[in-house]
């Protein structure tokens, strides 16, 4: 058997990915110029920033941190570099999960060989593919650990995903969910919430056989919303859009970092989770965001169906000693400020009745990604 090795990391360390649109000045449309944007950054500062499947897309990556306050200075440092580098491609970067009015026919795949490969297979599918996301890699304990929270965290990303929910509109219209984004990205193979893996031997295995048979080349093609990452020694959260403040970000992975934390510590006998109370939960998440319902597959925060908003507010609640163990205590508080205010996607839609005009409404939330 083809041996699949598990990198050393350290526990709970954080590795945070941020995809923005790249938008043009004047027109606020997406405009194919991440190339660009990159070839402006000194070669010697280009680590943790990339250019993505689609040409209008440019991701930021963060270093390896030690806990959410490293994240905080890392990213604030880059994100200020790729900024100034978009400003002199008289463009700005965008973050929510889906442009509210690009078209996806006039998208541009990048000239990667991975991303022309993927092109080729996906066609029609793939030109619609013009969705960003919030990414976060956990560092875990060993291989084993790994597997548990990946089968485990599943019961939660609900909650990860109603709280980030910020992809109401697409191609001009709005769509009726609080996040489209989730819809478009599980048109793809393999897309979506995870097989339950039980155990290191078993997704080895089931890696072996999917690449034997041709159905992957590597364990990137897997795209579900959480999945192990050997090479990096990480469990990575895929779930959340791409959220359009910049304290948002901060404090989602604040939480994700502790309920990975707890999940770790869950007893690994436990049940599998049910797999048609995910598809529930995960459609009440994108469809209706925090006023959807929750059923706990766990039962860890209720045996009744409850509302998101109630759930979300029960899960902080259970990890307030996970975060103050962890040092991220103060993200707390505004966590549950976003529960209070509503989402990302709730802010679009009122701008949009306050303006009347799309334009409008993404000048007002790009203004607010510092504030």
């Amino acid at each position: 058997m083809t041996r699949l090795e598990f990198a050393q990391s350290d526990p709970f360390s954080l590795g945070v990915e941020l995809e923005f649109q790249v938008v043009d000045l004047a027109t606020l449309d997406l405009v194919p110029r991440a190339a660009g944007i990159y070839e402006l950054i000194p070669e010697a500062d280009r680590t943790g920033f990339a250019c993505e499947f689609l040409q209008s897309v440019f991701e930021v990556q963060s270093g390896i941190c030690r806990n959410v306050a490293e994240v905080e200075l890392d990213l604030r440092i880059r994100v200020r570099r790729a900024e100034q580098a978009a400003g002199a491609e008289d463009s700005l970067l965008l973050a929510t999960g889906i442009h509210p009015f690009a078209l996806a026919s006039r998208q541009k795949v990048t000239e990667n060989e991975r991303y022309l490969r993927i092109m080729d297979e996906l066609q029609y599918v793939g030109r619609q593919f013009i969705t960003q996301g919030l990414h976060v890699h956990v560092g875990m304990a060993d291989k084993h650990t790994a597997i548990r929270v990946t089968d485990k965290i599943q019961a939660y990303l609900p909650l990860l995903l109603a709280l980030s929910a910020s992809s109401p509109f697409f191609a001009g219209e709005d769509t009726g969910f609080s996040s489209y984004r989730t819809k478009l990205f599980e048109i793809l193979p393999m897309a979506g919430i995870a097989d339950h893996l039980g155990s290191w031997d078993a997704y080895r295995e089931m890696i072996v056989m999917l690449r034997r048979a041709g159905v992957i080349e590597e364990v990137r093609d897997l795209w579900w919303d959480v999945r192990p990452c050997p090479g990096f020694g990480t469990v990575e959260i895929r779930t959340c859009d791409m959220v359009s403040r910049y304290c948002d970000i901060l404090a989602l992975t604040a939480l994700i970092q502790a309920l990975a934390c707890y999940m770790a510590d869950l007893d690994p006998e436990e049940s599998r989770l049910n797999p048609q109370l995910l598809r529930f939960n995960k459609w009440q998440a994108c469809r209706h965001g925090l006023e959807g319902g929750f059923c706990d597959p766990l039962h860890i925060l209720s045996s009744d169906q409850q509302s998101l908003s109630w759930s979300a507010r029960r899960l902080l609640k259970l990890l307030e000693p996970v975060m103050e163990q962890l040092g991220s205590f103060g993200h707390l508080g505004h966590l549950h400020r976003m529960i209070d205010e509503g989402t990302s996607t709730d802010r679009q839609r009122c701008f949009l009745r306050e303006h009347g005009s799309m334009k409008r409404m993404i000048e007002q939330v790009h203004g607010e990604f510092w504030t």
